[in-house]
């Protein structure tokens, strides 16, 4: 069989050692996609990205698969995709997509190619001052602070009027404030999942109580969803303005604008979880655009 590696990270990655909160995800894709892959003749093994680069030897494609902390070490991270690239490795999604992804001020120029996107005030870091400045400029008394480099609502912070950060709290890295969309309490966030630039499943993500953010870690919940050809097309127009044509995998995450427009949140091309519980046919979708790549 072809080996086809599921990257991950120690945290992830089933084991003796304690795993993150979030770690079930992993267990969730790899049983969903390896019987699909097993019978698409392709064997799926699951490695750590420290891994010592001769253990990727007889792997034929890379999967970023649950990489979930190359956040907080993404030059390490990106020297092993460039490493594993220039072994002959098929990196999916590439090194490229990866630069160009991992900073968020790539909505910028998808907010630049005509996507709607939320408001937002970029910062090399962030103070009480930006935070009460942001409102103003927002018109709205709650905002959200986020990581330029960040994912899954890890430093992400949350205030209002009435709950401001201290005074000497900076958020201490490049960061982006946006005003917060009443809409995620409301109706939740919602995912579409492509594959080869074909849309697969819809996702709705609802907060858990007493939080907003709509990630598992945090409470958060899924369940499915089928969007209005509106919504869909809205989707389908932030992958078609993604400066790649041939992305294996991209995850739209959308919210409602107050305007009833939805707006992308982010454009996930890295390291997504793909729900497989809301897209029973993602293994085989997945198989066949690998082999396509081989």
């Amino acid at each position: 069989m072809t080996r086809i590696g599921f990257l991950a990270c120690a945290d992830t990655l089933p084991g003796d050692g304690p795993r993150r909160g979030d770690a079930f995800e992993h267990d969730i894709e790899v049983k969903a996609l390896r019987p699909a892959f097993q019978e698409a003749g392709l064997e799926l093994v699951e490695i750590d990205w420290r891994a010592p680069v001769e253990d990727f030897a007889d792997i034929a494609l890379i999967l970023l698969g649950t990489a979930w902390d190359y956040q907080d070490h993404p030059r390490e991270f990106l020297a092993r995709l460039d490493a594993l690239e220039e072994r002959g490795v098929t990196v999916c999604n590439p090194s490229k997509v990866v630069r160009w992804n991992s900073e968020k001020r790539y909505l910028r120029a998808l907010e630049q190619s005509g996507a709607a996107t939320v408001p937002t005030l970029w910062l090399d870091d962030a103070g009480q001052g930006d935070i009460v400045a942001a409102m103003s400029r927002f018109g709205t008394d709650r905002v959200v602070v986020k990581r330029q480099v960040g994912a899954g609502g890890l430093g992400q912070f949350s205030f209002s009027r009435d709950n401001l950060p201290a005074q000497d709290w900076t958020m201490g890295r490049p960061c982006m404030v946006q005003p917060f969309l009443p809409s995620i309490l409301e109706e939740g966030e919602y995912t579409f999942v492509f594959i080869d630039g074909e849309f697969s499943h819809g996702v709705s993500k609802r907060a858990g109580p007493g939080d907003y953010r709509i990630q598992s870690l945090y409470g958060g919940y899924e369940t499915d969803f089928t969007p209005s050809q509106a919504d869909l097309a809205g989707a389908e127009a932030i992958v078609a303005a993604l400066p790649f044509d041939d992305l294996l995998y991209c995850r739209i995450d959308m919210a409602r604008l107050p305007s009833g427009e939805l707006a992308v949140m982010e454009a996930e091309a890295i390291e997504p979880y793909l729900y497989p519980e809301q897209g029973p046919g993602l293994g085989a979708r997945l198989a066949k655009a690998i082999l396509a790549r081989l």
